[in-house]
């Protein structure tokens, strides 16, 4: 790993200087060739490890500070590093982790001597996965206040190579949509203004050289570790050289530092393939499963759930949910949860949200009382909160309207009917606590489902004064929830949620290790939605269900089949009305849940592989490899029907090429290279979206 610095003419350094990971440092030659050119001279070795405004760099850069005068030029100078054994933590954030054996941190200390700001840079090294994280620490040492305009914690500068940019854009129940660009001059920017991660971007982004694929040529991703706003830039200057960054939303942004305090921006992982997209969501998927997600639930085959929204949305009462928990139990199905309207006079989308009292009137009994009964049956309990929500009709914001985030004299945005509560504020968030805890307390709960359906707006905070902080402080004050929950009850399983998937990122997994990957379970849509996910994202984090049809989203009808197929890509469970299912979907429910119990353990853990393009290609298909090889499964639809239907063969990958492999079903035998050059050419069968699926078995292993 290389550090450099681009200098003008005028500065004069004496030496630029190279650091690398391998405990050794190095000093470039006190001169380097040179050139004149019409703006101001850069010196030729113009890669740049954390640029900053006002050093003769005009492309993006990853930090601009401002003083109390105005001025916003910073010239950091290198003045130490360290190398240590482990790999670094973040206090209030999260971040990958790694033990002695598995990882190495290097702190590289920077320092602009006129203004005092110092920034101690933050490497971690996971060799296992080929996976570098990136943060960085900034100091007030002087005594003036500073205000932090702009916050990347990772750049990357090619000097040469023509490349395409990786984003996944979208939006409510189409999220993470596969695009594909050449970077051209100028600036690609992508990001969140919302507070959130949002349902638009994806705090993630690959560059690739021109003409990779999945199994062959050079890529290199980034992904934000963070919740809130976020900004991804791919720069193209005009001699050529292209510029990576990621880090926080520079709009709305403006954090000021006192004498002696510390700001951290968040965590970048980064990580590199030369053989193709494959490998590199693999790597991610290996680091963020292994490495990022923490608790008893990581590596544990999570339970299967029916979720009773779409089977009851707000119309439900204790005996109904009881009623759903047996026809659940009887198919098989592990986990019962209760969704939104449980609390408060919460019967529609209205009101109540912040009032985190039991409903007994509504349930005809307590939430103890109902969770003993499911339990009894020999089903867990999971439950739906929305803690960082107010309605405007509840007693919470009655009492403490000042808790809302809205700009005083001016109408609030009132998007799904509810306000956000602030979470940059201590006692709010100790309030919510409390109310919510009271209920666990209370009643076993082995699950929650933590929702957030709203983005952010009117951001104005009235006990934070200065505004420019308080985005920031919100996401810290999620996470303070979250982690404070997960020490209280560290046997809890928290799925992710902000109106699906709005805020899939590696952030929240660090405390959730699964997210509802979109409210929109139609099983085509779903295709489409878990192939773009899949490129930065584990399938063990991926939450996905078999709904109803006609599906309540688009009305479009599939087989039972399918959207079990595609529900099995991800944690698998149900959201329908048991009650209107006929009998013979009662027993292909029964075997789905026996068949996925058995490949459970393949879906999380194995080596994923994408197959075809589900937006492009007449079938959708998709692989996993078990680590050790020995098993492999490959699952396929057909997205497209026509008359006179062509062959489609699908070639797997990942395989042994001397090695053979047996159909688990049909006894047939292949051998490995065959099915990676030829592949299986899939039935023809009459009706719309077919499914398929293979198991292979490795002779002799």
């Amino acid at each position: 790993m290389v550090f450099s610095y681009i200098y003008t003419m005028e500065e004069r350094p004496k030496a630029a200087w190279t650091i690398f990971c391998k405990n050794r440092t190095e000093d470039f030659p006190e001169t380097c060739m040179m050139r004149e050119m019409t703006e101001p001279i850069l010196w030729m070795c113009s890669r740049r490890e954390f640029p900053t405004w006002g050093t003769g760099d005009y492309r993006s850069t990853a930090l601009i500070v401002r003083g109390q005068d105005g001025t916003t030029a910073c010239d950091l100078r290198y003045r130490g590093y360290r190398i240590l054994s482990g790999k670094y933590g973040l206090s209030g954030l999260p971040a990958v982790y790694g033990a002695e054996k598995e990882a190495q941190t290097l702190e590289v200390v920077l320092e602009d001597g006129r203004t005092g700001i110092q920034v101690t840079l933050l490497y971690g090294v996971l060799p296992k996965y080929d996976v570098i994280t990136r943060s960085a620490q900034i100091i007030n040492t002087k005594e003036n206040i500073i205000y932090l305009e702009k916050a990347a914690s990772a750049c990357l500068d090619f000097v040469t190579g023509k490349y395409d940019v990786i984003s996944f854009y979208g939006r409510h129940a189409m999220e993470r949509n596969y695009q594909r660009i050449p970077v051209s001059h100028g600036n690609y920017v992508i990001g969140s203004r919302r507070g959130t991660s949002s349902h638009q971007y994806s705090p993630f982004l690959i560059l690739t050289e021109e003409g990779t694929t999945e199994d062959a040529g050079a890529c290199y991703a980034m992904s934000f570790v963070y919740s809130g706003g976020f900004q991804a830039e791919v720069e193209k200057d005009q001699f050529g050289q292209n510029r990576m960054l990621m880090g926080l939303q520079p709009e709305q942004f403006s954090y000021p530092l006192n004498t002696g305090e510390v700001f951290v921006i968040p965590e970048t992982v980064m990580t590199y393939s030369r053989n193709g997209l494959a490998e590199l969501s693999q790597n991610l998927h290996r680091c963020f499963r292994n490495n990022l997600c923490r608790g008893p639930h990581k590596e544990k085959v999570r339970p299967i759930l029916i979720n009773s929204w779409e089977a009851s949305y707000f119309d439900f009462d204790g005996e109904s949910i009881l009623k759903l928990a047996e026809e659940a139990k009887e198919l098989g199905i592990e986990m019962l949860v209760l969704d939104d309207g449980w609390f408060g006079k919460r019967r529609d989308d209205n009101r109540a949200l912040g009032d985190w009292q039991v409903n007994e009137e509504k349930l005809k009994c307590s939430l103890g009382e109902l969770s003993a009964k499911i339990h009894t049956m020999g089903l867990k309990f999971g439950l739906w909160v929305e803690p960082e929500m107010v309605s405007e009709d509840s007693d919470l914001y009655r009492a403490h309207p000042d808790w809302a985030l809205q700009i005083p004299g001016k109408n609030p945005v009132r998007s799904r009917n509810q306000l956000v509560l602030d979470f940059s504020r201590k006692d709010a968030v100790d309030f919510i606590f409390d109310s919510i805890t009271e209920v666990l307390d209370y009643a076993e709960v082995e699950y929650l489902k933590w929702d957030m359906n709203r983005s952010l707006c009117d951001v104005y905070s009235a006990a934070a004064g200065y505004q420019g902080k308080v985005l920031y402080d919100y996401v810290l004050g999620v996470y303070d929830f979250l982690d404070r929950l997960l020490k209280r009850y560290p046997n809890l399983l928290i799925e992710g949620c902000s109106g699906g998937g709005g805020r899939f990122d590696a952030g929240m997994l660090y405390y959730t290790p699964q997210i509802w990957c979109s409210d929109n379970t139609d099983a085509l849509d779903r295709l489409q939605i878990q192939y773009g996910t899949s490129f930065g994202f584990p399938i063990s984090a991926v939450g996905s269900h078999v709904s109803a049809v006609p599906n309540h989203q688009t009305g479009r009808k599939t087989p039972l089949s399918t959207r079990g197929a595609v529900a099995m890509a991800g944690t698998f469970g149900y959201e329908l009305d048991l009650g209107n299912v006929t009998e013979e979907e009662k027993e292909e429910i029964r075997q789905q849940i026996k068949e996925y119990k058995q490949l459970a353990p393949l879906i999380q853990t194995g080596l994923y592989y994408r197959l075809s393009n589900p937006v492009t290609d007449e079938v959708a298909a998709w692989e996993f490899v078990s680590e050790d090889g020995t098993q492999a499964m490959m699952q396929a639809v057909m997205t497209q029907i026509h008359g006179n239907m062509t062959g489609n063969a699908v070639k797997w990958k990942g395989l042994e090429e001397e090695a053979c492999y047996q159909d688990a079903e049909s006894g047939e035998l292949y051998y490995g290279a065959a099915l990676m050059e030829t592949g299986i050419l899939l039935p023809i069968k009459s009706g719309a979206y077919q499914t398929f699926r293979i198991l292979l078995r490795k002779v002799g292993s």
